[in-house]
């Protein structure tokens, strides 16, 4: 085998063992070789892979890997580029909470407990709300609800209310706990059946469809989601690994 072959066979080899798209990456070099030259990296492309099979196993599942956690930062993005959710802690906190949730959600309630304990704890906490109304038609009457008196300021007030009753919500409840914020009602009823409103619940769903979210509550904490309720201490551990990542 002469020096230049010799040469072209270790990068393929390398290339193949980089990843099973390497032997597209030598597309370029194979154009310039002569036929017997073609013909014998085809038969060492061929020996090698027969010797070593694990490896076709290992590229697949090495790529596997890769695209889901690009799939998964994806849809992660999806999550953090709408500046339309509501914000409750502290707006410029170093560490952002996002949290998808049914105002039916006996769970969500039961978490909106703990968190709220753990903004109080740590002031430098950013709670973004991702409204997620999937339960009933009350659920989906309330998001819209809670997002068109954000228009008017009234969002924090109307959420902790209807977090804080037990049981089912229904429309009556709705429309007293909505005026009790003192917000114009006119206003309400035309904000509640905005583009921008139906819209915004809308990406909430197409966000969590891509992160394979279908339940409530579900949290994201840096790159972690987490289905379901969790204590404060989980929540608490989650947000120091957060910040520990952060600096390291």
């Amino acid at each position: 085998m002469n020096t230049r072959l010799a040469h072209i066979l270790d990068r393929v080899k390398m290339l193949l063992m980089a990843t099973i798209f390497g032997l597209a990456a030598i597309a370029s070099a194979h154009a310039t070789l002569s036929d017997s030259e073609k013909s014998e990296i085809e038969a060492f492309i061929i020996e090698y892979i027969s010797e070593n099979p694990e490896f076709i196993r290992d590229a697949l599942n090495q790529l596997a890997i890769r695209e889901a956690e690009q799939q998964k930062q994806l849809a992660l993005a999806l999550v953090r580029m709408d500046e339309r959710d509501p914000v409750m802690g502290n707006p410029a906190g170093d560490i952002t909470i996002y949290e998808f949730s049914d105002y039916n959600c006996g769970y969500c309630k039961r978490l909106f407990a703990t968190l709220q304990s753990v903004l109080e704890e740590d002031g430098n906490i950013r709670l973004v709300i991702k409204e997620f109304p999937i339960l009933s038609e009350s659920s989906y009457t309330a998001a819209r609800t809670a997002l068109a008196l954000q228009k008017q300021g009234k969002y924090a007030p109307f959420h902790i209310d209807l977090m804080e009753q037990r049981g089912r919500i229904d429309s009556q409840l709705i429309t007293k706990l909505a005026g009790k914020t003192g917000a114009d009602m006119t206003q309400l009823a035309s904000d509640a059946q905005s583009p921008e409103v139906i819209g915004l619940l809308q990406a909430n769903q197409r966000a969590a469809q891509a992160l394979e979210i279908q339940g409530t509550p579900a949290l994201i904490i840096g790159d972690t989601i987490v289905p379901g309720a969790i204590s404060k201490a989980e929540i608490l551990t989650l947000i120091n690994q957060q910040r520990n990542a952060k600096t390291n």
